[in-house]
């Protein structure tokens, strides 16, 4: 590698402002180790003045194994009009007991006059005493100059002023910040070229995606000469979001040589990154270079039968350089060769076998017809290739189930459903109370089945989605379900189609237990034969 670029990860904070993110100080302790596994440099845990679960984090992280990140801690400048040892936000990051500290202020004038409303020579005294303060204490601190780059299009004098201010305070480092996330490719490698040759200290970059440029604009910062970048993991933060990392690491590490992490870490950038997005509880964009389920994905028969006999041809980097892995989508598109993949997947023996590809593109078909659609519901795809095979032995069937519902509802919870399921010969009947029928249906099932089995109990369902196959037909309308179930490590796809919704919920539920449980006794007992699953 050329050289190490510095990495700060600002999920715990920024990405935390994100709409629909809240995190549980649980949830930033399990995606700070995380972190610091992948080997991120810096982490960037939150503000300990804003609130008290920040505070209570910093409480307890300082004393979290950390083996190769720093944890930091953000906060602003002292207020105007104050002095730094009254202000309440500087003694909450001395208290923080961290000794990185990301110092944020003002480095364009309208801000200064607008939002602080104060002079520009107090603001900048304001930079002066609140870096000058905590570095004479010892600690670290990057300085982040907030809307460095529209500062610098609108007066560009006062904006390197800021920053040369907080370098002459004693900032380690500065970072040009694009708060607004308006800054352009061009314009981020000229400010970052010129900013970079004016100071001695390190600088580095802070991109928002509001334009969607944030990675481009950080790698063209990093050509210019930048050394320190920050981002969030997946991308997700205030507004559109941050500069997606994962992407960025793989970028210059994989592309440009350009040291970011631990080489042998590489192949757990995608994992993290699927681990992060579990944790906030949030939907994974899955187009996501590198990390997302569709970054190796391929539908087209020409692009399935090119990977085939030369993978470079329809991808750029191995998958699993990244921890991810390539699909084969199938669908109307689709060639005998992306059959012949699954069928070699199952059961390499059969993989040549014209007969047995004609007899799965068959049963595809036949599904499709119905309303089925297998490109994102792969392990449903998976279950219909086996059955055909004769590779497959269910784990529980369906004798009946009631679904009974009130309207209006009499309580909260008003809806209820009745399941009785067969294992092996035994019966065994659940009922269970819901927010829904859907809900209720799940609850009921899975408490019958975890009697027989308890590895049930680790799953659960992280989207649902539902689509009208033929719309003509209204409410008499065939329905398509698409369920996406985790167990917290693997995440798999299925789906059902039925005109009764109740009916497509349940294949689709049926079917996302079916592969959990089959692939959990596949991996104990690996020498299990085909036909014994």
């Amino acid at each position: 590698m050329n050289y190490q670029i510095e990495v700060l990860d600002t999920t715990l904070r920024d990405g935390a402002q994100a709409e629909g993110v809240s995190f549980s100080c649980d949830d930033k302790f399990r995606i700070a180790m995380a972190l610091d596994r992948l080997g991120i440099t810096y982490i960037e845990g939150g503000n300990p003045a804003s609130n008290p679960k920040d505070k209570n984090f910093y409480d307890t992280a300082c004393k979290l194994p950390f083996k190769n990140a720093r944890l930091t801690a953000f906060g602003s400048t002292r207020k105007k009009d104050s002095t730094v040892e009254n202000d309440s936000g500087i003694n909450a990051l001395l208290e923080s007991g961290v000794e990185v500290l990301t110092i944020f202020g003002k480095c364009w004038d309208l801000h200064v006059d607008k939002v602080l409303q104060t002079t520009l020579e107090e603001n900048l005294q304001m930079i002066y005493d609140t870096v000058r303060y905590l570095s004479a204490r010892g600690k670290t601190v990057i300085f982040d100059a907030e809307h460095f780059f529209d500062g610098y299009v609108f007066n560009t004098d006062y904006a390197l002023e800021s920053a040369r201010v907080a370098v002459e305070a004693g900032a380690s480092c500065l970072v040009l910040c694009d708060t607004n996330g308006s800054v352009f490719p061009d314009q981020a490698y000229t400010v970052v070229n010129k900013v970079v040759h004016q100071f001695d200290v390190p600088v580095g970059v802070h991109f928002h995606n509001d334009c969607g440029l944030a990675v481009a604009n950080t790698m063209a910062a990093v050509k210019a000469g930048a050394v320190h970048i920050q981002g969030t993991l997946i991308g997700f933060g205030e507004r559109c979001g941050n500069a997606n990392l994962g992407t960025i690491i793989a970028n210059l590490q994989l592309k440009s040589n350009i040291r970011c992490i631990a080489a042998d870490q590489m192949v757990n950038l995608a994992p993290t990154a699927r681990m992060v997005a579990e944790i906030a509880n949030i939907k994974m964009n899955e187009a996501d270079p590198y990390t997302g389920n569709s970054a190796f994905a391929h539908k087209g028969g020409m692009h399935v039968d090119g990977v085939l006999k030369e993978a470079s041809s329809f991808e750029h980097i191995d998958p699993q350089t990244v921890g991810n892995k390539r699909r084969f989508l199938l669908s109307e598109v689709s060639g005998k060769r992306a059959i012949q993949t699954w069928i070699h997947k199952i059961d390499p023996a059969m993989s040549k076998d014209a007969a047995l590809s004609e007899l799965v593109i068959g049963r595809l078909k036949e599904l499709e017809n119905e309303g089925y659609q297998f490109e994102g519901a792969e392990s449903s795809l998976e279950l219909v290739v086996r059955k055909c095979l004769n590779n497959y032995k269910p784990f529980f069937e369906l004798v009946h189930y009631k679904i009974i519902g009130e309207h209006p509802p009499t309580e909260e919870r008003s809806t209820c459903s009745l399941v009785k399921i067969k294992v092996e010969g035994k019966e065994e009947i659940a009922s269970a109370e819901g927010t829904g029928p859907v809900h209720a249906l799940d609850k009921a099932l899975r408490r019958a089945l975890e009697i027989f089995y308890p590895v049930l109990k680790e799953i659960h369902l992280s989207d649902y989605k539902v689509r009208v196959v033929n719309p003509a037909e209204a409410t008499g309308a065939k329905v398509r379900v698409l369920i996406e179930s985790t167990d917290g490590i693997d995440v798999w796809h299925t789906v059902g189609v039925s005109t009764d919704i109740i009916e497509a919920s349940f294949y689709a539920l049926a079917d996302s237990i079916e592969y959990k449980l089959m692939k959990h006794y596949a991996k104990m007992q690996p020498a299990l034969g085909k036909g014994e699953l």
